[in-house]
């Protein structure tokens, strides 16, 4: 059925008007894309590639941009030697946001290791065009959506991955501003509870004492490397037991070192405990339902008559590392209020 004359026209005019409006939307609104446009310049210039400055807002429409260029916050460290109760003192912080694991970044950086090491998958990327300043931008900008966009909007963001720190080199170079904390806790403390609270982690044997002691043994030294590479002005080495003794002396240093003002909050983390602006927990962590009560000194000793005694003897040739890090390998327990393990870079 044909339509009337003036029903056609009214037709057109309607269709007119529905894409006026699109292009109105997408140039002026914020439906626009904001990916990567390109800029104007003379017919005598290649024209070029910039990208649009990216932010998040809060409930109370405050802005916060985000870039390669901002003072993020690294929380690394081998899994359980206190990375959680170190993001939480901080997420207490009005100022910092640190939020729940990700678990993406440090696979996306062991994706990219994995790629460097095979002579041939290098190869083929080099032939794709996917030179080493493509792969670092997109990685880069992975991670730092994920990090501002996983929690609530802060004027500083920490990312709290313990195994991250393997890769610590590479995310200063991603990140060249950002900072890490280096979480150092006596070996026979966090191998006893990755093995009683039955922590899933790649490589573990959690039926032999003996086997995570020489894991943990080598996920430190790899750590304490690259701490060390990184230099004392980028990374900060923290004892889990020097700062559940002396919680405010050492988060004074932390903050100082972080460039984030001082706020008692700090030392009060259990009562912001999943509260809007204070400390997210995730159901499924390990160490959730430890971080809901203040800072204690219960599992200072709890390793203590828990190992095997033949890996009690041989515990100095089984982690050397112990030593490294100012640790009495034959105390059991080692008197940690009386020793001040050293730091990296003395």
């Amino acid at each position: 059925m044909r339509l009337p004359y003036r029903n056609k026209k009214v037709t057109l005019w309607v269709l007119l008007a529905i894409i006026v409006v699109t292009m109105f939307l997408f140039k002026f609104t914020e439906l626009r894309p904001n990916c990567l446009f390109k800029l104007d310049v003379p017919n005598d210039l290649p024209s070029q590639m910039v990208r649009v400055e990216k932010y998040v807002t809060d409930d109370n429409q405050r802005v916060y941009s985000y870039n390669r260029e901002m003072p993020l916050i690294f929380i690394g460290g081998v899994p359980r030697s206190g990375t959680t109760l170190m993001r939480a003192m901080l997420d207490a912080h009005p100022d910092v946001r640190c939020g729940q694991e990700t678990r993406v970044i440090p696979r996306i950086l062991q994706l990219r290791s994995h790629w460097l090491k095979s002579e041939k998958e290098s190869l083929r990327l080099q032939e794709a065009g996917i030179t080493k300043e493509v792969m670092n931008s997109a990685i880069a900008q992975f991670c730092l959506e994920i990090i501002a966009k996983h929690g609530e909007p802060a004027p500083r963001l920490c990312n709290k991955d313990p195994l991250t720190l393997k890769m610590g080199s590479y995310v200063i170079e991603l990140f060249p501003n950002a900072k890490f904390l280096f979480m150092v806790r006596d070996g026979r403390a966090t191998v006893h509870s990755i093995i009683s609270r039955k922590v899933t982690i790649t490589g573990f044997d959690l039926a032999s004492y003996r086997q995570c002691m020489q894991k943990w043994n080598h996920a430190i030294e790899l750590m304490h490397e690259q701490c060390r590479d990184i230099g004392k002005e980028r990374c900060m080495m923290v004892y889990y037991e020097q700062l559940v003794l002396h919680p405010e002396e050492w988060m004074r240093k932390i903050l100082k070192f972080l460039d984030v003002p001082w706020n008692d909050a700090v030392l009060h983390h259990e009562e912001f405990i999943n509260k809007p602006n204070g400390v997210p927990l995730s159901k499924v962590e390990r160490s959730s339902d430890q971080v809901i009560k203040p800072v204690n000194l219960e599992a200072l000793s709890k390793w203590v008559d828990q190992i095997p005694g033949d890996v009690v003897h041989d515990m100095a040739n089984i982690a050397p590392m112990l030593s490294v890090l100012g640790y009495d390998p034959y105390a059991n327990p080692p008197d940690y209020a009386k020793s001040q393990p050293h730091a990296v870079g003395k």
